[in-house]
C-alpha cells in the first residue's frame, strides 16, 4: 500500500477527498432468483420463523446467539417484536422463493454511516434453509445494497471464536480474518473471544463477480448440484492474471 504524509512527513491515511456520510438502510425488498430479503414483519413472520427453528430439534442454532431458545411461540414472537422495533440491527427476513416462507434471518447493525461501515450479523438459518443456493444468495443480496446501493467501504462478520461453522461461512463468503478480540464480551452466562472478519470496497467487484458466477442456473446440474465451489471461483478472482 503506497504511503502518504502530512507536511510535517508523518505517515498519514490515504485521501479520500469525495467521501461524504453514507445512507442507511433502506427497509426494501431484495429480491433474487432463489429468495427474498427483506426487513422483518413479527405479525407476517413470526409464526413462520418460530416454526422453521423447531425443524431444530437439538437446539444447535442458538448456541451461539445471545438470545434463544424459545420453548413458547409466544416468548418468541415477544422478542421479534421488540427487537425488529429498531433500525440497529435491521432485521431481514430470508423467504425462499417455490416455498414462500420465511425459513430464516440475518441483520444489518452496528451501522457507522459517518464511516461507512456496516456489520452483518445475528444469522440464524432454519434447517430448511441451510446450505441451499437461497442462503448464499441472501448474503450476496445484502452484501449488494451494502456495497452497490449505499457505497459502504467496510463489511463486517464478528463470530464466537469457537463457532467454528460460522468462521468456515465467513470464509467462504470472501470476509477476510482479521483476527481475535480476547475475552471481547459476555453473553449466556460465559466468556466470548470474537473473531472479526470483512470484506472491503475494493475487493468487491471481484467477488461480485464470483458470486454471479456460482449463482448462474449454469452452475448447477438437474439434480440441483453445483459445478463450480463458490470458494473456488472467489479465490481464482483473487488471482493475478498470469503474465
Amino acid at each position: 500500500m503506497a504511503e502518504h504524509f502530512n507536511h510535517l512527513g508523518q505517515p498519514i491515511g490515504f485521501p479520500l477527498p469525495h467521501w461524504s456520510p453514507r445512507p442507511r438502510p433502506p427497509r426494501t425488498a431484495m429480491v433474487g432468483r432463489h429468495c427474498i430479503v427483506e426487513p422483518v414483519d413479527p405479525a407476517l413472520h413470526a409464526a413462520e420463523l418460530y416454526a422453521a427453528y423447531q425443524l431444530d430439534e437439538e437446539g444447535r442454532n442458538w448456541t451461539y446467539l445471545p438470545y434463544g431458545p424459545f420453548n413458547r411461540f409466544e416468548d418468541y414472537r415477544d422478542w421479534l417484536v421488540r427487537d425488529s422495533a429498531g433500525d440497529d440491527p435491521l432485521r431481514h427476513v430470508v423467504i425462499q422463493r417455490g416455498r414462500g416462507r420465511a425459513a430464516g434471518v440475518a441483520s444489518l447493525m452496528r451501522i457507522d454511516p459517518m464511516a461507512g461501515v456496516i456489520e452483518v450479523g445475528g444469522i440464524n438459518y432454519a434447517p430448511p434453509l441451510q446450505r441451499t443456493p437461497a442462503a448464499t444468495e441472501a448474503m450476496y443480496l445484502l452484501m449488494r445494497r451494502v456495497f452497490d446501493e449505499l457505497g459502504y467501504r467496510r463489511y463486517e462478520w464478528k463470530c464466537d471464536a469457537l463457532n467454528a461453522p460460522s468462521r468456515a461461512a465467513a470464509q467462504r463468503l470472501g470476509f477476510r480474518d482479521e483476527g481475535l478480540f480476547r475475552q471481547a464480551t459476555v453473553y449466556k452466562g460465559r466468556n466470548r473471544d470474537t473473531c472479526w472478519f470483512s470484506i472491503l470496497d475494493s475487493e468487491w467487484l471481484a467477488l461480485k463477480a464470483a458470486f454471479e458466477r456460482w449463482l448462474d442456473p449454469e452452475n448447477f446440474d438437474n439434480a440441483g448440484q453445483q459445478r463450480l465451489k463458490l470458494s473456488d471461483l472467489i479465490r481464482a478472482g483473487e488471482e493475478p492474471p498470469p503474465p
